[in-house]
């Protein structure tokens, strides 16, 4: 697979940060996921078949129901629109969902219908036996007519929408074909999990995102190299009106295909525990990255990372923003120096993956108007207290407020980048106002670093740092270097 080069980080976390403002409408099978867990320590003596002594079971939602709880985990809004049944499987759905916060009020249950349960039972983190309960029918045309219903009178609030289909019954006989032509009208964008091998009835979606054997089966043969992928993705698309395909690759990664261009994302590496429910997280999260106002690129690069925290984890996983963002600094290695700058916001989460990542976070701040050697020396003890330095720098309107009206000589986006390329920097995040308390409460570093002019009592946001349980580290400066002394040789010089 040809490696492309991923997106700048700090885009993907300013989609990330704005999840929250995200309401996604999701329809489709819903599913209750059962996992009993236990030790085999001996054959029945009934039939030669294992015995699995129980320790333990965890009940969770799949499917379309796995979808709503990642939109959920990731911080924004699902709006859930499916039939189930009047079951003790159906009740429990609705249970977890309220408990979840999510409106139920798009799920109708009906007598004649039956819950979908699947039941899976391992031993020593071994999947021995699944266990499906599940009655697969279309729509009567009364359920028809409700989830139709529920679907218009939501939309209004959705910013996207997402069809899970898992096969069972609730998107069968043009159901689908009914939500997507509502969505185009409204025009909204909507994306659809395919199930089976006629994606016909997805004609007009936004994209389809399916994986590589699936793929392979919608358009006759299998594919593989990433060529097949992009032709076969093309056929579908020529043939259904999809104005893209995103195809999962499993260890490969992704590819995001569109009529005239192509990109493949590779994916890290990491141990893989259980792939159930990574097709759900994935098109979750390209929903949410992709209503965020990211490029189909940049969510799908989102998605891809996402994919690669869950299936790391056993059961029908979800993720957070913390995680997933983690997940991307780690795609990413080294920042590129441009890529450094961060607003507050992008910053707090970038923070947040570095701990999680077990990595000690240091912050100092400064205007740095000229950067001269003191400059340089401060930011290199700096960094020699921890693992990940964030520089706080004072806005152009800041500097003006503390050093005068002919200051700064060089504005906040030069200095942002002269700064950002520093070895010893590793992010570089902009305050507008005359002290960085906001800021330091905001990314609560490990270790606060201001020179040795100061003492702890008067370092702004000291109190804060070492409440958290962080300290305050002052560091010699090197005589004689100021910018100020800077400018005023040079107004000398120039008279």
């Amino acid at each position: 697979m040809i490696k492309h080069n991923p997106p700048s980080p700090e885009p993907l976390h300013r989609a990330i940060a704005h999840f929250g403002d995200v309401t996604v409408l999701v329809v489709g099978d819903f599913i209750l996921d059962r996992f009993v867990s236990g030790v085999i320590e001996r054959i029945s003596p009934e039939a030669p078949i294992p015995v699995l002594h129980g320790r333990g079971e965890m009940l969770a939602m799949g499917g379309a129901g796995n979808v709503v709880a990642n939109i959920v985990s990731l911080g924004a809004a699902a709006i859930p629109v499916s039939v189930i049944g009047t079951d003790a499987v159906g009740d429990n759905l609705m249970r977890m969902l309220g408990e979840l916060g999510t409106d139920t009020g798009g799920l109708a249950q009906d007598r004649d219908r039956m819950t979908s349960s699947k039941s899976r039972f391992s031993a020593l983190n071994q999947q021995v036996l699944r266990f499906d309960e599940e009655e697969v029918k279309p729509l009567a045309a009364s359920e028809r007519a409700t989830l139709v219903g529920h679907f218009r009178a939501a939309l209004a609030r959705a910013d996207i929408v997402i069809l899970s289909d898992y096969g069972k019954g609730m998107l069968l006989d043009g159901v689908a074909g009914e939500l997507i032509s509502i969505c185009r009208d409204a025009g909204k964008p909507v994306l659809v999990d395919p199930k089976g091998r006629d994606y016909a009835r997805y004609a007009g979606a936004t994209a389809i995102t399916p994986n590589r054997k699936e793929l392979g089966e919608a358009v006759g043969h299998a594919v593989f190299a990433d060529d097949e992928i992009v032709t076969a993705a093309r056929e579908l698309i020529a043939a259904h009106d999809f104005d893209f395909v995103v195809a999962t690759r499993s260890e490969k990664g992704m590819s995001v295909v569109g009529p005239d261009d192509a990109r493949h994302i590779a994916t890290q590496a990491r141990e893989v525990f259980d792939v159930s429910g990574a097709g759900d997280t994935v098109i979750a999260t390209f929903a949410l990255a992709l209503a965020a106002g990211a490029d189909r690129v940049m969510a799908a690069s989102i998605a891809n990372a996402a994919g690669g925290v869950v299936v790391g984890k056993r059961g029908t996983a979800r993720l957070t923003v913390e995680e997933l963002t983690g997940a991307l600094f780690r795609s990413h290695g080294p920042t590129a120096h441009k890529d450094a700058i961060l607003d507050a916001t992008s910053a707090a989460r970038m923070v947040a993956a570095w701990k999680d990542e077990g990595l000690s976070v240091g912050f100092t701040n400064g205007c740095f108007d000229i950067l001269h050697a003191g400059h340089v020396s401060l930011l290199h003890a700096a960094r020699s207290q921890c693992d990940r330095l964030v520089l706080g720098l004072n806005s152009d309107a800041s500097v003006r407020r503390l050093k005068g009206p002919g200051r700064p000589v060089n504005d906040q986006h030069d200095r942002a980048c002269v700064l950002a390329a520093l070895a010893s920097v590793d992010a570089v995040v902009v305050f507008e106002e005359d002290t960085p308390l906001a800021l330091i409460e905001a990314l609560l570093p490990d270790i606060l670093v201001k020179g040795a002019d100061y003492t702890v009592d008067t370092v702004v946001g000291a109190d804060v740092v070492q409440k958290a349980g962080g300290r305050v580290v002052l560091v010699d400066l090197v005589a004689g270097k100021s910018t100020t002394g800077t400018i005023g040789r040079l107004r000398a010089t120039t008279n």
